[in-house]
């Protein structure tokens, strides 16, 4: 515990603040911008765009891909409804379901990893932060791993970094094609040294993937940062990028500090990405289905009854 005089938590000077509190209130007063792509949940009929405020009915936006009709704003959404979007309808069939994190290190900052685990996993249903499988994209088949942000702000850590490993491992088995979709903070700080071996695991098992001339596609979507970003993410034989999507390492804050100069606004964006080569292209979400089918025809997938699987 440390005594920060200035520091007005309760409105009493002299308040006595951990640490971590001390700098989560920093935080909260020096955050500038926007970068949550939830819509305003309002009565439950009706939902506000967080970006137009365009008022919309909530069966509408669903069936329009949890897509802003007014100004094409790609709200964040679930691994289910993901896989709907991207799946033939009943082909997806999940791997290593099962497979639930540990606390290998006892981590606790102002609660238990634990019990965060614990809360995450009753609040989305998932026992971690990837959903992985085979499915078949209209008739052809896709290995697919889909990260959902609604568990730990889908950060990696080590059953994420196996689940996305093991799937990589059967596409390269299978000789099938691999899609993850990418949506994430980073490595998992609970996890300290085992979340950042990930990157190196997985990478390791696309190196394979790649060496027998397999198509591998991350999609990056709103937001992919931190070790995520710096692995996997951007390791694509094409690289697709959901529209704004915010992608990068680090944060705006720490790299103008770092390089002295201000950045332009939209520097983090898909756009921005795009047009610098580090995106190949952005796909909206109505055209995701019909621009997978294309790549995958391009490059030589045959259809499921062709492949005899």
């Amino acid at each position: 515990m440390i005594k920060v005089p200035n520091l007005d938590l309760n409105r009493k000077k002299g308040n006595v603040v951990s640490l971590i509190d001390w700098f989560a209130a920093r935080r909260k007063d020096q955050f500038v911008g926007k970068v949550s792509q939830d819509t305003d949940e309002g009565d439950g009929l009706w939902v506000k765009c967080s970006e137009c405020s365009q008022v919309a009915y909530r069966k509408d936006l669903i069936s329009n891909f949890n897509v802003c009709s007014n100004c094409g704003h790609h709200n964040r959404i679930n691994s289910d409804e993901r896989i709907n979007i991207i799946a033939d309808k009943n082909s997806f069939k999940e791997f290593d379901s099962s497979l639930s994190p540990t606390d290998p290190l006892g981590f606790k900052d102002r609660r238990a990893y634990a019990d965060r685990i614990k809360e995450s996993q009753a609040g989305t249903g998932l026992r971690d932060g990837v959903v992985t499988g085979i499915c078949s994209v209209n008739s052809m088949p896709l290995a697919l791993a889909v990260m959902d942000f609604r568990f730990m702000g889908g950060s990696m850590g080590s059953v994420v970094g196996e689940k996305i490993t093991r799937i990589i491992e059967r596409a390269t088995l299978e000789n099938f094609p691999i899609l993850i979709v990418c949506a994430s903070g980073g490595a998992r700080m609970q996890e300290g040294m085992l979340s950042l071996m990930q990157m190196a695991k997985i990478s390791g098992a696309l190196k394979k993937h790649k060496e027998k001339n397999l198509l591998y596609m991350p999609l990056l979507t709103h937001p992919t940062t931190g070790g995520v970003t710096a692995s996997f993410a951007m390791l694509g034989d094409l690289i697709l990028a959901e529209p704004k999507a915010l992608i990068g390492f680090a944060g705006r804050r720490v790299i103008e500090q770092t390089l002295r100069e201000k950045l332009p606004d939209n520097f983090q964006t898909a756009e921005y990405l795009l047009e610098h080569g580090f995106v190949d292209v952005i796909v909206k979400r109505k055209d995701l289905k019909d621009t997978l089918t294309k790549i995958l025809k391009i490059h030589g997938v045959k259809e499921l009854a062709e492949a005899n699987i």
